[in-house]
């Protein structure tokens, strides 16, 4: 049975520990929390798994997309009491976390579409094909399968914090370029679990977006001005640390960034202070969306930090994209969008922020 250690950060004042755990099939599962876990496993199965699928180069867009046929299969909306992320109990179905009980928790993704032992594709004339090499976790926030980054709560939010720092230090160390945390949200977004949970991929090269806004940071893009200059008519709420404001360039009805007012490279170059208020504000945007749309806001959330660990001038972001325009009507993004990547807005940047200031 492996023991915990103590993670370096203390938000909130307290140490988060993690456990690290060897499941059958030889995925790794991380425990976190306040407590140190010690708890002994249920028993477990082994299943066969895929390891990662393939990229391959678009010549007309300059990028590389991932095909992973296997995630075709993945669990697809199980019942409340078939649900695969919540813990393993004496007497009900085998879980992703064999342990009666636990604070968060991160594992290795059974359908994973990157992986560090991804095979070499098969050659196709013309195109250019790679394994699609990389990590991909899957982030439980808490052991029940109904909630949000609201209403798990402040100390709960922090842990998550801790943890993906951990996770950040571990996938650049094992060689990933890009680390990128996530939370899809909604039947919108097209969401198959529903136990509240987020995502991170690591990915072995930057992906083109990624690598545009580093550029941009590196030539001289100023954040932490245009933070400034959007504050208040743009901002939706603050403390002294972290901005949540709409940028003046949003993309998305009501999209909303979370950032230091600081220039910080990613999370881990945070003080606790600002981690600490990053987590409250986290639970505060997803509460105002749920208000503003009267419903679990569908939303795609992701962390923004420097590739790599670290990148010239680069200023850390938590973006929020939701995927309402209003209550009960869905921001689609059709032909226009797709096809060559402008975007419609159909609401003002100042509006939104006004609306969700307000709330």
């Amino acid at each position: 049975m492996s023991s915990a250690i103590s993670l370096p950060r203390t938000l909130g004042g307290r140490a988060t520990y993690r456990r690290d755990f060897t499941k059958a099939d030889g995925r790794m599962l991380r425990l976190y929390g306040r407590n140190a876990h010690d708890a002994a496993p249920m028993p477990q199965t082994a299943d066969d798994l895929a390891q990662g699928g393939e990229l391959r180069y678009h010549p007309l867009r300059g990028e590389w997309n991932v095909y992973a046929a296997h995630r075709q299969n993945r669990t697809f909306k199980p019942s409340a009491a078939d649900d695969p992320l919540a813990p393993t109990v004496a007497g009900g179905p085998e879980t992703e976390i064999p342990f009666g009980d636990f604070e968060l928790a991160i594992f290795e993704n059974k359908f994973a579409a990157f992986h560090p032992s991804a095979r070499d594709a098969a050659t196709l004339d013309g195109v250019a094909i790679e394994p699609a090499r990389g990590a991909c976790d899957v982030v439980v926030y808490d052991p029940a399968g109904t909630g949000n980054l609201a209403t798990i709560g402040q100390d709960r939010r922090e842990i998550l914090l801790a943890a993906l720092i951990d996770r950040y230090d571990a996938l650049f160390s094992a060689g990933c370029k890009y680390v990128l945390p996530f939370e899809n949200r909604g039947d919108e977004v097209g969401v198959t679990l529903h136990h509240p949970h987020g995502q991170i991929y690591g990915f072995e090269r930057v992906p083109q977006a990624q690598a545009r806004a580093a550029q941009a940071f590196a030539d001289g893009y100023d954040l932490a001005g245009e933070i400034a200059a959007a504050m208040p008519d743009y901002g939706v709420s603050q403390s002294d640390d972290i901005a949540a404001f709409v940028p003046r360039y949003a993309r998305f009805p009501y999209e909303v960034w979370l950032a230091p007012k600081q220039r910080r490279e990613g999370p881990w170059d945070c003080t606790d202070g600002e981690l600490e208020a990053l987590a409250d504000q986290m639970g505060e945007i997803t509460r105002r969306y749920d208000a503003l749309f009267q419903q679990a806001a569908a939303t795609m959330m992701a962390f923004h930090a420097a590739p790599g660990g670290a990148a010239a001038a680069y200023h850390f972001t938590v973006q929020f994209y939701p995927l309402l325009r209003a209550p009960g009507r869905i921001k689609y993004l059709a032909s226009v969008e797709q096809h060559t990547g402008v975007f419609t807005v159909d609401v003002m940047p100042e509006t939104a922020a006004k609306m969700l200031r307000e709330l």
